[in-house]
């Protein structure tokens, strides 16, 4: 019995991991950014367990990661960074260039991107460019009239927001790179015209009813937006979200005529994520400013209506709910549950929000053809490190 006592303790003490051991933690460096800085130590954080975590993704236990940042009681206190591929749409597992990630590196953040660009429609209604998200779409697509038939009348900008449209659309199951895939096709026979594709889809649920995922909706809100404010959703943000935050090193794609790539374009280094995940987390406030209504921020956290119950092919994070292009989620490290919600992106690109720790975790990863494990380490290291 004591040896069994005893080999659970070093269990314990080691995660079990079998991962060579080679990090030795550094406190990442202030830069005058916004972020304050701190170590693990400081917000009580076990930086025996962290370390495990950063052995096991340079043995590659998780596949590739590119990063991992934690946030913790107002200090940056994790920031590290490693190597790997850049996505290359065409290229072998979806990898193009081999790069040394480092806190300067803009990456490619997928569908993180939505969650951007529901921030930026909160701000237009909250500064009175759009009176509500109960507005029909079509109020705001003046080229796009002749799909405002058939019931897609009734989708509104909350129904973008939310996935719940009721547009056929599988961007999911069919496999990427055809134009089975609703996503993919928007690049392969409808890079002129991204919208048409969206809209030219039949009505098969009730707007509001059912999930569905659907990034070409979030194309669609970029233009609800330019056509609401004057401003394309580039410089709409970065005049209202991006430069407020502290964030100037951001790249977005776009369409040959100009529509912002907002399903999963936008490239930001991971610090500038966590900025995003931090704004979130003190309930749309930075420095003192609201940025972003907190009604907003509530909305995007909590579950809309059925949205619940809903499994992401490819990733370990289970069950989820979804809200205003938030995923809403329970991790559970074996002793105790708590709450997350997230912005997520294929391949492993995350900034997870748990309010009841005064948390913030940014992964970037290159897993877009495996399956995404964050949430193993989430549960096996990061959160037991947090007790």
């Amino acid at each position: 019995m004591k040896k069994l006592i005893l080999l659970i303790s070093i269990c314990s003490l080691i995660s079990c991991n079998n991962c060579p051991s080679v990090y030795s933690y550094q406190s990442p460096e202030f830069e005058n950014d916004g972020v304050n800085v701190g170590t693990l130590n400081q917000v009580g954080i076990d930086s025996l367990k962290i370390a495990n975590l950063v052995d096991c993704i340079y043995a590659e236990k998780y596949g590739q990661i590119h990063s991992v940042l934690i946030y913790k009681d107002s200090l940056l206190v994790l920031e590290k960074y490693f190597e790997g591929h850049e996505f290359k749409w065409d290229g072998p597992n979806y990898y193009g260039e081999w790069v040394k990630w480092n806190k300067t590196t803009p990456h490619q953040i997928m569908s993180c991107t939505k969650s951007f660009v529901s921030a930026c429609i909160g701000i237009a209604i909250e500064k009175g460019y759009i009176k509500s998200v109960h507005q029909s779409i079509f109020d705001f697509l003046p080229e796009h009239q002749q799909y405002r038939s058939d019931g897609r009348e009734n989708i509104t900008i909350e129904h973008l927001l939310t996935m719940t449209s009721g547009l056929q659309w599988d961007e999911w199951h069919a496999a990427h790179a055809t134009s089975a895939n609703d996503i993919d096709r928007l690049y392969i026979e409808c890079w002129e015209n991204p919208l048409n594709c969206v809209f030219e889809r039949p009505l098969v649920a009730k707007p509001g009813e059912e999930f569905t995922y659907n990034g070409g909706g979030l194309i669609a809100l970029g233009e609800i937006l330019k056509n609401a404010t004057g401003m394309n959703l580039i410089e709409f943000g970065k005049a209202h979200l991006f430069e407020p935050i502290g964030i100037n090193n951001m790249q977005w794609d776009t369409f040959p005529k100009g529509e912002v790539e907002a399903g999963g374009g936008l490239h930001l280094t991971p610090r500038d994520m966590l900025k995003f995940g931090v704004l979130y987390l003190n309930n749309g406030v930075w420095n003192g400013e609201q940025i972003i209504n907190a009604d907003w921020v509530e909305k995007s956290a909590t579950v809309y209506r059925n949205n619940s119950g809903i499994k992401i092919p490819i990733e370990d994070s289970g069950k989820n709910g979804y809200g205003y292009t938030w995923w809403i989620s329970e991790v559970d490290d074996g002793s105790q549950k708590t709450q997350m919600y997230r912005a997520n992106g294929w391949g492993g690109q995350v900034i997870m929000v748990l309010p009841k720790k005064n948390a913030v975790v940014v992964f970037t990863s290159g897993n877009y053809s495996s399956k995404s494990r964050l949430f193993k380490m989430l549960e096996r290291y990061i959160l037991p490190a947090m007790h």
